[in-house]
């Protein structure tokens, strides 16, 4: 989100509810040793606004939920994904589908990562890439610098986005490999039997509108 407001964008509307702990302060820029305990989007609209006090923020501390979020996400523009678990980014895929707005989806392990951007109506949604749900884990390890990396790609397919310029990552999913420091950009394409976009392509609307 810091580097979102650092690009220029005005307007940020953070969801978590959780609160920064020890184990956090490896990988989190936002975040001290002070701020243990305090909410994460609180600390984070606070840096937004030390940056930039003419950026708007709202916080909202709620659980990701398909009725709750759909509301959410039709009055976004972009949504980008900071999420640690697979059954929330594929109802924010979901949302996002439905309401037809650009989803940037990562997510790290390790030294590894990947990113790719879902445009509705014009490539493969997450489901489309990625089927069967993916066994969750309640412990993976990252080196701080990882998703720091994956988050500074997605500013810049967010901003490609906002602003028109570049080539998103529409159609091609980017996995980057931090032991040998590999970038492999694979093709992705859309099933057009897939249970979300397949479904519900008709129902999306213009990301214009």
């Amino acid at each position: 989100s810091i580097y979102l407001a650092a690009a220029g964008v005005g307007m940020i509307t953070l969801i978590d509810k959780g609160r920064f702990d020890l184990s956090d302060l490896n990988r989190q820029i936002l975040a001290g040793y002070s701020d243990i305990g305090r909410l994460k989007v609180e600390v984070a609209r606070d840096r937004i606004k030390e940056l930039n006090p003419d950026v708007e923020v709202k916080t909202l501390t709620i659980e990701v939920d398909r009725e709750a979020f759909r509301e959410i996400v039709r009055e976004a523009d972009v949504v980008v994904d900071g999420l640690d678990n697979w059954r929330s980014r594929f109802i924010v895929n979901e949302c996002c589908v439905m309401e037809g707005k650009p989803y940037i989806h990562a997510g790290v392990s390790g030294l590894s990562g990947q990113i790719t951007t879902i445009i509705p109506g014009e490539g493969p949604c997450l489901r489309c890439i990625i089927p069967r749900d993916p066994p969750e884990v309640d412990v993976v390890p990252v080196l701080g610098a990882t998703p720091a990396l994956l988050a500074s790609l997605q500013v810049m397919e967010a901003v490609k986005l906002i602003t028109g310029f570049g080539r998103p990552l529409v159609g091609r999913m980017l996995f980057i490999d931090g032991e040998d420091m590999s970038f492999e950009s694979v093709e992705v394409k859309r099933n057009p039997d897939c249970p979300v976009c397949g479904k519900l392509q008709g129902q999306a609307k213009d990301r214009n509108r």
